[in-house]
């Protein structure tokens, strides 16, 4: 299953994804690349001198032309976000980012596939979308895969059951406007409000779930996790590995990634996240799932949200 991974950014995501990369057996060859030389250098170094306990890995500072050959190529170039920023508000700067980055990257590597972590990612993702001249199958944004993996924990800690049994989804905007489409929230094939009876008949001291306040947990815990310690990167770096593994592997995934919506719920041209089908080559489309006519109406304001933000940035 050993890829050659190509990471465009040493930040704190960035090196982090590198470094999880390293421990694990998706990648056989991973290129770092970064405008700070000495920055991706430190971290190459850091990262190489643990390999010797590992099976054998490539792990090189590299410029866009090192790419070539790429499987995966993931994108965490960008701004930092501020404490109190939202993703947002980072907009333009990244945009143009993305934009400087984009040539240079498809040039070298035009048959891998693309995942776009860095923010606002669902309007980066659209960005790259529209210019890179790539099929939109080989661009996955990374969506709300955290949101996800925030509200399963969530979830988890609330009834003090495995992370693992829980299937519960965060849909549209890597941000402020997404939200849980509770209809499609599940313990084990039980929906969330019965497991809660269940557990109640056989004696577990459980309460109801106050959905309005795990959502507030889901929106927030970015934004806690900056205050606290300047950057959140632990969390979303295991996420993009787990994604990278479900594209290296044999078998397609069901996974909330950020694509080009094409008339799905009647969304169209904008990126966000619903369920997807990915796998091998690339994202397959959506995948279509019942949701009651509050929460097409919330994925719909989702996704205007997003639209009002790509109408005032130059492209």
């Amino acid at each position: 299953m050993s890829s050659k991974i190509t990471i465009i950014g040493a930040g704190s995501v960035g090196a982090t994804i590198a470094y999880n990369l390293s421990l694990g057996d998706i990648a056989s060859e991973i290129v770092l690349i970064d405008i700070n030389k000495q920055k991706v250098q430190g971290e190459v170094m850091d990262i190489a001198q643990g390999t010797c306990f590992r099976d054998p890995l490539s792990i090189v500072a590299g410029e866009y032309e090192d790419a070539k050959g790429s499987d995966i190529v993931i994108i965490t170039s960008g701004m930092a976000r501020k404490p109190g920023q939202t993703r947002l508000e980072l907009t333009q700067t990244n945009v143009n980012i993305i934009k400087s980055i984009t040539p240079e990257i498809v040039k070298a590597a035009p048959d891998a596939l693309y995942i776009i972590v860095s923010n606002p990612v669902d309007v980066l993702t659209y960005v790259f979308t529209k210019i890179s001249g790539l099929p939109e199958k080989q661009i996955i944004g990374s969506g709300t895969i955290l949101d996800t993996a925030r509200l399963k924990y969530g979830i988890s800690e609330h009834f003090g059951v495995a992370q693992r049994n829980i299937h519960a989804y965060v849909f549209g905007e890597h941000g402020d406007s997404s939200y849980v489409p509770w209809s499609n929230a599940y313990v084990s094939g039980v929906h969330v409000d019965e497991y809660y009876e269940i557990m109640k008949k056989l004696g577990k001291d459980v309460k109801a779930i106050d959905k309005d306040a795990m959502e507030e947990y889901v929106h927030k815990s970015g934004g806690q996790i900056i205050a606290n310690k300047g950057a959140t990167f632990y969390a979303v770096a295991t996420s993009v590995c787990e994604l990278c593994s479900r594209l290296a592997s044999a078998y397609d995934s069901i996974v909330t990634v950020s694509s080009m919506m094409h008339g799905e719920y009647g969304i169209d041209d904008v990126c966000l996240s619903t369920l997807s089908l990915v796998g091998p080559n690339g994202i397959q489309g959506k995948v279509p799932t019942r949701l009651t006519e509050d929460e097409i109406a919330k994925l719909k304001k989702s996704a205007q949200t997003l639209k009002d933000v790509i109408a005032q940035v130059e492209i």
